[in-house]
């Protein structure tokens, strides 16, 4: 109860306060990559439940002769990568904070199709509700593996309390600042997970 009322309390409170960003940002996105400016995409929640997160675009649609997409590398912008490195691309997900699809610390919402593929542990990143931010996000982000980093999600299932949530939104911030860990080593973002064997 606690969590949800903390959590419900920063995100309008953040909503309020960043307001006059989130147009701009909004404006930019358009002018630079286009619409729509939200990007929105189907996530598994707490249970594995389906919700739709939101953030703002950060890739445009560039496509080859046949129509389909081009790598991320190649569409993720100058500017793309300047709202991934500085998190502005996460603020939509304030909404998703308010609507209780998600809490501003847990293990980060990934793919629908990655939940056949994790083992039993791994899977146990889902009995708490996903975060905007968590500890693996703290703790290497994107420059860490896969199961490094799904160690640390169970790590935080088993220990969460707020006190920790508290630790690790301060250390957000200042991950945020420093602007390291955005993306995997050679890779635009992070490799696509293939499996609890790859």
């Amino acid at each position: 109860m606690l969590k949800r009322s903390f959590d419900l309390f920063v995100a309008l409170l953040l909503l309020t306060v960043t307001m006059p960003g989130l147009v701009i940002v909004a404006l930019l996105v358009r002018v630079y990559l286009g619409k729509p400016v939200l990007f929105s995409q189907i996530r598994p929640g707490k249970d594995g439940q389906p919700f739709t997160v939101y953030k703002f675009r950060t890739m445009t649609d560039a496509k080859d002769e046949h129509g389909v997409l081009l790598p991320d590398a190649v569409r993720l912008t100058s500017f793309g990568m300047f709202l991934r490195r500085t998190s502005l691309d996460e603020l939509p997900q304030l909404l998703n904070v308010v609507k209780g699809d998600i809490s501003l610390v847990g293990p980060r919402p990934l793919l629908m199709e990655y939940l056949p593929l994790y083992s039993a542990e791994q899977a146990r990143r889902h009995e708490v509700r996903p975060g905007i931010t968590g500890w693996a996000q703290v703790n290497g982000r994107n420059a860490i593996s896969w199961e490094e980093k799904f160690d640390l999600d169970v790590w935080y299932v088993d220990h969460h309390s707020f006190l920790l949530d508290i630790k690790i939104l301060i250390l957000t911030f200042m991950k945020v600042f420093s602007g390291k860990d955005v993306s995997a080593k050679d890779h635009a973002t992070m490799p696509a997970f293939k499996g609890k064997n790859q």
